[in-house]
């Protein structure tokens, strides 16, 4: 296969400023998910897309191509990551040819293996190059969960029992945003990362499922890399 591996890195994070760039581990946060890819065949390239010189310059140190700044109107709160996916996608098969997929890789996701990548990457080519999207079990179950109207609670899934107990429960998944791969053509139709018949690449492993969006999930990340290397 011919896979563009795409990292999204946007500058402006409110909740933790410059976190991509914040050291790691003894690195800065995007060059675990540059690194993972290296080495893997079906890599043809690891684009950054980006709008920050800051994120670029360590981006290209850590051995990714960062051949433009991202457009002002795909770095705001509101640009989606499928249009961000579509600008680098199409620039890059005007320029390069055709692939077979885009592998995206949050910067926010740092402890994904390698070994996890390419489970992916072979799911994503057995099973009729559908899109592959990586989960992990519910930390809370959605039959547990609930919305309040009227200052009352009502189950959030209607008509089941709320008061299971926990070894009954059905198993349920949540995205963890590890990986998401798709074929190019499924993503300019049906413009969504995860379509309708989606495989799902397990995640059993907590620690390569932390997604880093606060301070706390900074801290259990460290928490989680040292345990890792003990």
């Amino acid at each position: 296969m011919k896979v563009l591996a795409l990292i999204p890195a946007r500058g402006g994070s409110k909740r933790l400023p410059g976190k991509n760039i914040r050291d790691f581990g003894g690195r800065p946060l995007i060059a675990w998910s540059v690194e993972v890819v290296h080495g893997i065949p079906d890599i043809c390239e690891v684009l950054v897309s980006t709008d920050d010189a800051a994120i670029a310059e360590v981006a290209v140190a850590a051995g990714a191509w960062v051949p433009w700044f991202r457009p002002s109107e795909l770095a705001t709160d509101s640009a989606s990551s499928v249009d961000v996916a579509l600008h680098a996608l199409d620039w890059y098969e005007t320029l390069r040819g055709p692939v077979d997929a885009l592998l995206l890789l949050q910067p926010t996701s740092p402890l994904r293996t390698r070994s996890t990548v390419q489970r992916g990457l072979e799911l994503f080519n057995t099973s009729a190059r559908s899109a592959v999207v990586a989960v992990s079990p519910v930390q809370s179950h959605p039959y547990w969960c609930f919305r309040i109207e009227d200052g009352q609670l009502q189950p959030f899934v209607a008509g089941v029992e709320v008061l299971r107990r926990s070894q009954d429960l059905p198993p349920a998944f949540a995205l963890n945003g590890a990986l998401y791969i798709i074929a190019p053509s499924t993503l300019r139709t049906m413009r969504s990362f995860v379509p309708d018949g989606t495989r799902a690449l397990l995640i059993d492993n907590p620690y390569e499922a932390i997604d880093i969006d606060t301070e706390l999930d900074w801290r259990l990340a460290e928490l989680a890399l040292e345990m890792i290397l003990k």
